[in-house]
């Protein structure tokens, strides 16, 4: 039995980011709860496995089956709630990511329990674990407990520290055998979205565009820039829905949520959705010719102008404070 059990992900066969960071603050988490920190893998494969250990589980809770690696919730959720049950963690931590928020008050249901999602900080207060989220379309801050076991919690990608890798450390391998799911609906096939450089949920810096940029064609300018700060490119919903740049780009509260060193946001007018998805930025840099746009509330830095103005002179800068 752990204290804490994490449902963790893959992707192209390793442990995702988010999983890793997830470890960091279960580890930390315990060094007050006390006991231990478990990892359940749904269709993992062996290396996601093996890294399990070294990233800060003491037990992994594995179900290896290839229909297990897409995930499904008619699949899935019985499986994590089969692990919860032979575990009896008092908190259950997933990634606020597709899965997590689909996943967890599923799961919080089933369970007798409630969910808090989108966590940007854990902290331990007796036997609860107090949930810091944003709430107001990112204007505001709460606090939150759940007051039943188990905790199940979602949190923000790059609100939390993964630990470094320690290779002397390993994890207890515990199989579970994947039941038949009743699945309802089933996955035919897949189109993976074409993507270059840094992805999007892992920036550190992220260059992002929106309806005022007036045309598709400007995401190219976009793209040089952020080739420029080694940075991934983002979009507002508005310019998705219009065909502008793809639907695997959006940042907001219906696409990506991502919380980079740094945002540029470049003709996005700062709507409640777009804010709730980099809210959790440490800066935001705008530009934005309407000096009522309501992202410069959210900005520590901004520019009243005409982005056509301002990207070159910016873009000729960096180039210059880098060579330098």
């Amino acid at each position: 039995m752990s204290t804490i059990l994490v449902i963790g992900e893959t992707e192209a066969g390793a442990l995702t980011a988010a999983t890793c960071e997830l470890l960091g603050a279960a580890n930390r988490l315990t060094a007050e709860l006390g006991g231990d920190v478990a990892l359940a893998l749904i269709g993992a494969e062996p290396a996601a496995v093996e890294a399990a250990g070294p990233a800060g589980a003491d037990t992994v809770y594995r179900a290896a089956d290839a229909s297990l690696v897409q995930y499904q919730t008619d699949a899935h959720l019985p499986l994590a709630q089969q692990i919860v049950e032979q575990d009896s963690p008092r908190v259950v931590l997933l990634a606020q990511s597709s899965m997590g928020r689909d996943l967890a008050p599923r799961l919080a249901t089933r369970l007798g329990s409630a969910a808090a999602m989108d966590a940007l900080a854990l902290e331990v207060e007796g036997d609860r674990v107090r949930v810091t989220r944003s709430c107001y379309g990112g204007n505001a801050r709460q606090v939150v407990t759940v007051k039943t076991d188990p905790q199940v919690i979602t949190v923000r990608a790059k609100s939390q520290d993964p630990l470094e890798p320690d290779a002397s450390r390993s994890a207890e391998i515990v199989d579970v055998a994947p039941s038949d799911a009743d699945l309802r609906a089933r996955v035919t096939s897949k189109d993976a979205a074409e993507s270059e450089g840094v992805r999007l949920e892992d920036a550190e810096i992220v260059v992002s565009g929106g309806r005022g940029l007036g045309g598709p064609e400007a995401f190219g300018d976009l793209e040089q820039l952020a080739g420029v700060l080694g940075a991934a490119v983002g979009s507002s919903r508005a310019a998705c829905d219009l065909g502008w740049y793809p639907p695997s780009q959006q940042v907001g509260l219906t696409g990506t949520v991502v919380s980079p060193t740094l945002y540029l946001a470049i003709a996005i007018s700062g709507a409640s959705q777009h804010m709730a998805g980099c809210g959790g930025s440490k800066n935001i840099v705008a530009i934005n010719k309407d000096p009522d746009a309501a992202i410069f509330a959210f900005s520590r830095f901004g520019i009243v102008d005409d982005y056509k103005k301002v990207l070159p002179a910016l873009e000729s800068a960096l180039k210059d404070a880098l060579a330098g």
